[in-house]
Order: structure tokens, then sequence, then C-alpha cells
């Protein structure tokens, strides 16, 4: 009997596992097609994004219901207890990331058909897009790995996310400046390119959790230094 609830136990785990990369390939999908429908101004398909947000918000629901349960029902545990908690962080994440994908979504759509925006206007936005996919990518192959040095990687990628972020940020207050007709559609970009910016620090967020499970160690407010050392 113990061995029959040990498996189905183990069963339980990877099944939020699997769950979890499932609902980030989702959130990866919602990516991609957002990049695709700004470089073509298809607003059906950023209808269509702002639509299937409600299966991440769904999923995120239905996993944190399960590892509920298992906290419950089994009380992990060591190992096993990280796993649950950082995979209950995890779908947050994940469902933010899907929220601010919606957001792009939503503005990139209102700018089409107010004051016909087109890929021109919104090409920063998608640079900045560009560079959150290979982050979220890489998370994700980490988590299915187990591997807790991406986060370095992910901290450096995050970096010139900022970096980048900032400098359009300078760049769409100067237009403003000097031309204040194009004050609302500068500050809807700044918000599109917020939640872009918000995507990759998501995604960071990720590898701080998967540290946390491979090796039980809160690296949430380390600096790199003390990172690469605790790692």
């Amino acid at each position: 009997m113990a061995e029959h609830i040990s498996s189905h136990f183990h069963q339980e785990l990877e099944q939020v596992r699997t769950d979890v990369l499932g609902m980030g390939g989702l959130v990866e999908q919602q990516l991609v097609r957002t990049l695709e429908a700004l470089g073509g101004g298809n607003r059906e398909v950023l209808a269509q994004i702002v639509q299937n947000d409600e299966t991440i918000n769904a999923l995120s629901v239905a996993v944190d219901d399960d590892c509920q349960t298992i906290l419950v029902r089994r009380q992990p545990t060591a190992g096993d207890l990280r796993l649950v908690l950082a995979v209950s962080r995890m779908i947050t994440d994940l469902e933010r990331m899907g929220d601010e994908i919606k957001k792009i979504a939503q503005h990139a759509a209102n700018l089409m058909v107010r004051n016909n925006v087109g890929f021109p206007q919104l090409y920063d936005t998608a640079r900045l897009l560009e560079m959150t996919a290979p982050m979220l990518k890489a998370a994700l192959d980490a988590f299915a790995r187990l591997d807790a040095q991406e986060i370095l990687r992910l901290n450096e990628s995050d970096k010139l996310l900022d970096l980048a972020y900032r400098n359009q940020s300078r760049t769409l207050l100067t237009y403003m400046m000097e031309d204040p007709h194009f004050i609302g559609t500068g500050m809807e970009l700044m918000l599109m390119n917020k939640a872009a910016e918000r995507i990759g620090d998501h995604a960071k967020n990720i590898g701080e959790h998967i540290v946390y499970l491979v090796r039980g160690i809160d690296v949430r407010h380390m600096s790199y230094e003390e990172m690469e050392k605790g790692i």
C-alpha cells in the first residue's frame, strides 16, 4: 500500500511539472503570435490573443488547486515541498506574463484603430518583445532540465532588456515634448514597452524559483555576485 501511495504521489508531482511546462508553452505561443501580429498589423490575431488569455488564467487556477491539494493530502517535505512551492510561484509569474502580453495586444489594437499606427511605430516594442522571447524559452528549458545556473544568464539578458527599455522611454519622451499631438500615442507605446520589460522580469523570477527548487536557496534579493557564489 505504501509503495502504491508513493507511486501515485510521484505521478501527481510529475503532472504539475508537466502542466507548468504546458502553461509556459501557451504563454510562449502568445508572445510569438503577438510579435507576428505587430509585424503584420493583424487586429484579428490581436483580438484572439486577448481572448486566449482566459485559457492561461484557467490553467493557473487549475495548477494552483492541484498544488494546494498536494500540500494538504501529501504533506510533502524537502525537495518535494520545494517543487510544489516553486511551481506555485512559477504559475503566478506565467499568468502575469500572459497579462502583460494581453496588455500589449490591447494597446496595439487601439493604436491601429484610432491612430492608424503601423509596424514602423511599433518597431521598438517588437524589438523588446524579441528580447523577451528567448528569456522565456530559456527559463522554461531550465525548469525542464532543473538548471539552476540559467539564472545567471537570465540576469544578464534582463540587464540588456532594461537598458533597451530605458533608452526607448527617453526617445518617446523626446518625441512627446517635440510634438504634443504625439502624446496620446506615445503614452500607449510606453505602456506597451513597460509590459514587455515586465515579461523579462517574470522570466528572471522563474529562474530564481528554479534555484530555490534545485539548491534550496532564496536568491530573490541577492546581488549578481552573491548569486554567482551561492549557486
